[in-house]
C-alpha cells in the first residue's frame, strides 16, 4: 500500500535523525520498482545467480506417509546462499548502489540473511556490516564463519537477550550514524515504510512462480499454502498473490518454543498485543506497560517480539490464519523430512513442516497443500544434535 499503512498497522515511527533516510528510500524504492531496467536487471540476478525459478517439489513419499492431502514443497532452500532470503537482499542491495550507497548493513537471526546480505555485497562491490545477537552467534556459528569468508564484517551484539530484536537495535543505531553512505537492509517485512512494502515485493516471485507452477501441474490453484512466520517475508513472499484468491486458504505458522502458555515462545499473533516498534506500528509480545517481552525460540529465524504489519493486518481480517507450533514438534518435523524425502530443512522451515504433519492426513486426497521449505537445515544440524544430546563430535 503506496501509504505504508494496512489497516491500523505499519506507518514511520522513526526519530527525526533517520525521516530523511526513510523518506529518501521510499522516492527511489517508488522510481526504481517501476523502471524496467531496474526490474530486468533484478530478473537478470534472480534468474543467473540466485537460481530462479526455484522448484516446485511434489512431496510423493511425504503425501503417501501421511495419507492425506497432495503435497508440495517450494524450494526456496535450493536458491544460493541456501533460503528465501536471497531474493530480498539482491533487490535491496541493487537498489542500494543506484542510490549511491557504498556500504550496506544488516540485522541476522539465524543468520541467512546475513549470509546472504554479504554475499550480494561481494558481487556488487559495497561494504558489508552485519549485526547479530551474541546468543545467535554461538548458535550459528557456521553462518558466521561464512559472512565473514564473503567479506563482511560481523558485530557481535550483547545488549538485552542478545538475540535478533537487539541486533535489529544495534542496526538502527549504526544506519543513524552513516546514512550518508550506507543502506540498512532489512531482512523481513517489517520496519518503518517502505520496508514492508519493499521486502514483499521482492519476496513476491515465490507466490507468483507457486501459482505459474500449480497450474502447470495441476491446472487449478492449490488450496492452502503453509510458510513460518518470524518476521514473516518468506510467508508473505508466498501469500502475496494469493491474497484476492479467497479460495486458498493462508497459515502462518509461528514459534510456540516451550509452549505458549510459558514465558519461552515467540508466538505474536496468539499471545501479542498492537503496539509500536522498530519504526512500525503491529503486534508485538510486550507486558501491560509496552515493554517488549523477552521472547524464545530454538529456531534464531523465529525469535523476534514482533510480526510484520501486513500480516498483522491479515490476521485482523481473518483473510490468513496464524498457528503455533512448538519447539519439539518442530525438531519432530526437521526429523521427520530429512529422513521421508532426503531433505534437510532449515528448523524455521520446520515449524511448517510440522503443522502439515499434524493436519494433512485429515485432509481429502484431492487437496493440494503447497508448503515454503524457506531454507535449508545445514545450519541447524549442530544445534538440533545438541538438542536431542547427541556429541556429534564422537
Amino acid at each position: 500500500m503506496s501509504d505504508g499503512r494496512y489497516g491500523i498497522h505499519g506507518g514511520q515511527y522513526v526519530p527525526e535523525t533517520l525521516m530523511n533516510a526513510v523518506l529518501e528510500l521510499e522516492n527511489a524504492y517508488t522510481f526504481y520498482i517501476n523502471n524496467a531496467d531496474f526490474c530486468a536487471e533484478l530478473d537478470a540476478l534472480l534468474r543467473d545467480y540466485a537460481g530462479r525459478p526455484s522448484l516446485l517439489y511434489f512431496a510423493e513419499k511425504l503425501t503417501r506417509d501421511l495419507g492425506g492431502a497432495k503435497i508440495y514443497l517450494k524450494r526456496e532452500d535450493l536458491n544460493h546462499t541456501g533460503s528465501h532470503k536471497i531474493n530480498n537482499v539482491l533487490g535491496q542491495a541493487l537498489l542500494a548502489k543506484k542510490m549511491g550507497k557504498k556500504r550496506v548493513i544488516a540485522e541476522t537471526g539465524a543468520g541467512q540473511h546475513g549470509v546472504a546480505t554479504a554475499t550480494a555485497a561481494a558481487l556488487l562491490g559495497l561494504e558489508c556490516e552485519i549485526f547479530m545477537g551474541r546468543e545467535d552467534t554461538q548458535r550459528q556459528s557456521l553462518n558466521v564463519y561464512r559472512m565473514e569468508l564473503l567479506g563482511a564484517k560481523v558485530h557481535a551484539v550483547t545488549s538485552g537477550t542478545q538475540t535478533l530484536k537487539d541486533a535489529v537495535n544495534e542496526t538502527m543505531r549504526a544506519w543513524t550514524s552513516r546514512i550518508e553512505d550506507t543502506h540498512y537492509v532489512i531482512g523481513s517485512v517489517m520496519g518503518p515504510h517502505p520496508f514492508p512494502a519493499m521486502v514483499r515485493d521482492f519476496q513476491s516471485v515465490i507466490g507468483r512462480e507457486v501459482r505459474q507452477q500449480v497450474l502447470d501441474k495441476e491446472g487449478r490453484l492449490p488450496d492452502i499454502l503453509v510458510a513460518c512466520v518470524g518476521g514473516g517475508s518468506n510467508a508473505m513472499g508466498l501469500f502475496y498473490d494469493f491474497i484476492k484468491d479467497t479460495s486458498v486458504r493462508l497459515i502462518g505458522c509461528e514459534a510456540a518454543g516451550h509452549g505458549v502458555d510459558t514465558d519461552k515462545n515467540a508466538a505474536t499473533l496468539t499471545n501479542g498485543t498492537p503496539g509500536i516498534f522498530h519504526g512500525m506500528k503491529s503486534y508485538f509480545c510486550q507486558d501491560e506497560y509496552g515493554q517488549i517481552a523477552p521472547v524464545y525460540s530454538i529456531s534464531a529465524g523465529l525469535d523476534y517480539p514482533g510480526i510484520g504489519p501486513e500480516h498483522a493486518h491479515l490476521f485482523d481480517t481473518g483473510r490468513a490464519d496464524y498457528v503455533a507450533v512448538k519447539d519439539d514438534e518442530a525438531v519432530d518435523a526437521f526429523e521427520y523430512l530429512s529422513r521421508t524425502e532426503g531433505i534437510i530443512p532449515a528448523i524455521e522451515s520446520a515449524h511448517a513442516i510440522a503443522y502439515v504433519r499434524k493436519t494433512a492426513p485429515k485432509l481429502p486426497k484431492d487437496t493440494i497443500v503447497v508448503v515454503n521449505l524457506s531454507g535449508r537445515g545445514d545450519k541447524d544440524v549442530a544445534a538440533i544434535a545438541r538438542y536431542k544430546g547427541v556429541d556429534i563430535h564422537e
